[in-house]
């Protein structure tokens, strides 16, 4: 590993926006499809470097609600790549004591029942892994989880097992996908873009946010050192005043 890293300042949960992969393929000359199967290594062994650095949960954006939106092939073959994916690296990823998760709106009737079986099976036989969490946010939206939590909380309030005024943010975030899921401190996404496309916002609310140039097929471990060594350069102060020493005041 790298000399700059500090490994007494891993994040303890990372989330990836994992970007590029259409033009990837583009640049080469390729249908967006091949840059999607081009990523997959980019996942396995960002997991396996998550895994040596000592990084307790991961979530990857795999397939936004947006999505949707695109070619009816582009999705055909993502519902499909994601069910392959599933079968050919869950054991592997099992092995190593790695539990998988999935969030997103697992009842989307648009979601083959194949694959949301696959997902399934998946959960239950890692649930015993505790070594790192992986969680695949598919079929994913976080304004999509925030209205479902509040929709819950309001069906709770209706039935009177929930007095109204007693609801606080800890109320909503008990409500979300996962609730013992802690919040990134680090978010990265890939490409070059600078934005969070509607992934994990209320988890993201004090998250560090890292945009490197680098598309999704080509992120490896130096491209996760670099990210992480900028995360360790900023202060992290949660809405407090930096301290300003009187050297500084000086000036």
């Amino acid at each position: 590993m790298d000399d700059r890293l500090d490994r007494s300042r891993i994040p303890r949960h990372i989330g990836i926006i994992m970007d590029g992969n259409g033009r990837w393929a583009n640049a080469r000359g390729f249908e967006r499809t091949v840059g999607h199967a081009a990523g997959e290594q980019s996942i396995f062994e960002t997991i396996d470097d998550c895994l040596e650095l000592g990084v307790e949960w991961l979530t990857v954006y795999a397939f936004s609600t947006e999505n949707w939106n695109r070619s009816a092939e582009e999705v055909d073959f993502l519902m499909a790549f994601n069910e392959s994916l599933l079968v050919r690296h869950r054991d592997s990823v099992g092995e190593k004591g790695v539990r998988l998760h999935f969030i997103g709106l697992s009842e989307d009737e648009r979601v083959p029942v194949r694959v949301s079986e696959r997902m399934a099976e998946s959960e239950r036989l890692t649930a015993g892994n505790t070594n790192m969490h992986v969680v695949f946010a598919f079929n994913y939206g976080g304004r999509a989880e925030i209205a479902e939590a509040t929709r819950r909380i309001a069906e709770r309030a209706a039935a009177g097992t929930l007095d109204p005024a007693s609801v606080t943010q800890e109320t909503v975030a008990d409500h979300l996908y996962l609730p013992d899921m802690p919040e990134p401190e680090l978010i990265i996404r890939t490409s070059g873009e600078q934005r969070l496309s509607n992934f994990l916002l209320w988890q993201s609310a004090y998250s560090e946010l890292v945009f490197t140039p680098v598309l999704w097929p080509d992120f490896d471990q130096a491209a996760l050192i670099d990210c992480l060594v900028e995360y360790q350069s900023r202060d992290r102060r949660f809405g407090t005043a930096r301290d300003i020493s009187a050297e500084d005041a000086s000036h």
